[in-house]
């Protein structure tokens, strides 16, 4: 029963199931044919819509091209509202306003640009040919600005405005000479480290006008009409201001053909000029230069060496026709000055003429350096041969200093005071020695030179005692004036000492040759009789009074002579003539006080003594100082 009931049950629910598929399809169907007739008024209303989306869409892209059409000739506007607005700055010039004209340009240039990239639009190449003739003109007027701007700030500058810029120190003084003259210029320590003040060659605000003006100058291509119009302007202004210090343009004829006292002051103010013209009129130009050109290094350096090439070869000309003029010994210092100067200027010359253009302009002071340190060596050598092989018959007839010693000793001391240039000169273009060594070494045989000159002008003499108070007097002075210089850390205590050995064997050489022989009248040799028996005047010493008479007469005979020369001869130095007089007197004066003493009086026990017996030892002592005065001839005695 159970069962049956169960089966019933499942029955019911199989037929509910079947039933609610049966309405699923049913919905589905339903579904599917709504759907089907949805997709068919879809299709019916997008045929019937489509020619109106055509027509949206063309509507729309024409408002697009509208707009693009609009915007377009609103930039091709602005673009002829520019090129207006530029003629108007263009034609109406440069010179009132620069700012405005340089943006006009620059408005030019950019209505070319668009223009040249839009070439599709009808009459552009007109505006193109309009434009671009209006750029020919407005850089016309800009070089023209240009050129009129330099010339009108560029003068010479007078020579008071270049001084007032050099250190105290170099400034000329109130009776218009300078202080950097031929043999002072190595005097001026701090002339390398001294503070110099550029001249104001072109205003600080009109550079920036010319900066602006010769940039758009190279932007047009115009380099070398830029380059024209600088060169002719500056160049003038710098020889002009050079003429106006005092430069000449001189040949090597001229200055062969000058008289020395004349070219020695020109070559005192040129070493003036170099210092002027490097440390304030170039340094100026360079700076000038490197404003207006700034950011177009190649052609500022350029520019410069234009500019400056030929005032800088004007004055080296000079010193090049110095260096390569005859040599002669005066010309030595003034070698060195100018050397010196080149060596002072050397890192500024360098600095300011930096760069591949200006390589020439530093060559040639380098080698204008090289050529005076050169002729300077061979003067040297020159020197010593000239002083060895000096032929002067200029006699020194008192026997005191020769002129060409005291022109040699001066010519050293001189050179002393050139030890740093001279030592600098050897360390450069010496043969590699220390140059102190080389400095001695020149020293050395100068002196040795001279000394050998001496001893040949002393062989002159007839009188060998004369010979060697010449030789003394002339070793005498090398030494003391060794001595009292720079020369005796150089050439050092053993040379001192070994000359003033030479002057006194010269000083006891001229004792013994001069008074040997007046010695021998006052000595008793051979006065003793050889007979051995009485002598006349019954004296017992057996010494002839005849005999003596003949000694005192030939010793005052003797003595007259000799203090009658030696009255004419000098001694300079004062301390070496009493020294001399004291040498001489001491050998004397003992010998004749002892001869008076001892036969004195048997001349005077005779008749007329006073004709033999004419000096006392006091008399002689008394004469002996008036020796070595140099007195003249017909100067009477004390």
């Amino acid at each position: 029963m159970a069962v049956d009931s169960r089966m019933d049950l499942l029955s019911e629910r199989a037929v509910l199931m079947r039933e609610s598929l049966q309405k699923s399809q049913t919905i589905t169907d339903n579904v599917v044919s709504i759907l089907g007739s949805f997709d068919s008024r879809l299709s019916a209303l997008e045929s019937a819509m489509r020619p109106t989306q055509i027509r949206t869409h063309a509507i729309r892209k024409a408002h697009e091209n509208i707009d693009k059409t609009l915007k377009s000739a609103e930039v091709i506007l602005s673009q002829f509202d520019l090129l207006r607005q530029a003629e108007t700055k263009v034609l109406k010039g440069p010179h009132e306003d620069l700012e405005s004209y340089l943006e006009a340009i620059a408005q030019l240039r950019k209505v070319i640009r668009y223009f040249s990239s839009n070439k599709g639009f009808k009459n552009s190449d007109g505006v193109l040919n309009h434009a671009n003739s209006l750029l020919a003109k407005a850089q016309s007027k800009l070089e023209e600005e240009f050129k009129q701007l330099l010339a009108s700030y560029s003068k010479a500058v007078e020579p008071d405005r270049l001084f007032d810029g050099l250190p105290n120190s170099l400034r000329p003084s109130a009776d218009g000479e300078g202080n950097g003259k031929a043999h002072g210029g190595h005097h001026n320590d701090d002339s390398e480290t001294a503070a110099y003040t550029l001249p104001v060659l072109i205003p600080s605000r009109v550079l920036p006008l010319l900066h602006d003006l010769a940039q758009q100058m190279v932007q047009a291509g115009h380099q070398q009409l830029l380059l024209q119009i600088y060169r002719e302007t500056r160049t003038f202004v710098l020889e002009e201001s050079l003429r106006k210090l005092g430069v000449e343009k001189l040949s090597k004829e001229d200055v062969q053909r000058m008289q020395w006292e004349v070219l020695e002051a020109k070559i005192g103010n040129w070493i003036h000029f170099m210092r002027i013209a490097v440390k304030l009129l170039f340094a100026g130009e360079r700076q000038v230069c490197d404003q207006i050109f700034r950011g177009f290094d190649s052609l500022s350096d350029q520019c410069f060496a234009e500019v400056t090439v030929s005032s800088v070869s004007m004055l080296l000309s000079f010193g090049d026709a110095i260096a390569r003029s005859k040599r002669s010994p005066e010309k030595l210092f003034v070698l060195l000055d100018m050397y010196e100067i080149m060596r002072e200027l050397h890192s500024e010359i360098e600095t300011i003429f930096k760069g591949k253009a200006c390589l020439e302009i530093r060559n040639s002071a380098t080698g204008l350096t090289k050529r005076l340190a050169q002729t300077a060596q061979e003067t040297f050598g020159d020197f010593e041969e000239a002083v060895e092989k000096d032929a002067t018959k200029t006699a020194v007839l008192d026997g005191t200093v020769h002129p060409l010693t005291s022109y040699v000793i001066n010519y050293v001391k001189f050179l002393f005071d050139y030890q740093a240039t001279l030592k600098q000169l050897f360390s450069e273009f010496g043969n590699g020695d220390d140059s102190n060594s080389q400095l001695a070494s020149v020293t050395m045989r100068i002196m040795q030179a001279l000394q050998n000159n001496l001893e040949g002008k002393s062989k002159q003499y007839k009188d060998q005692a004369l010979t060697h108070l010449f030789l003394m007097n002339n070793i005498h002075y090398m030494v003391r004036s060794v001595r009292r210089s720079e020369a005796k850390d150089l050439l050092g205590d053993d040379w001192v000492q070994r000359h003033r050995r030479v002057v006194q064997q010269h000083a006891n050489l001229y004792k013994r040759t001069a008074w040997t022989k007046i010695l021998q009248t006052s000595s008793a040799q051979g006065l003793t009789s050889s007979g051995g028996g009485s002598v006349e005047g019954g004296n017992s010493s057996g010494v002839s009074r005849g005999l003596l008479k003949e000694r005192f007469k030939m010793f005052n005979m003797q003595f007259d002579e000799l203090h009658q020369r030696q009255s004419q001869w000098t001694v300079p130095d004062t301390e070496l003539r009493e020294s001399l007089r004291l040498a001489v007197a001491e050998v004397l004066l003992p010998a004749y006080r002892s001869f008076l003493k001892r036969f004195g009086p048997l001349v005077e026990s005779g008749k007329n003594s006073q004709r033999y017996i004419k000096y006392t030892a006091e008399d002689l002592e008394r004469l002996l100082g008036e020796l070595f005065e140099g007195k003249s001839m017909n100067e009477p005695r004390r």
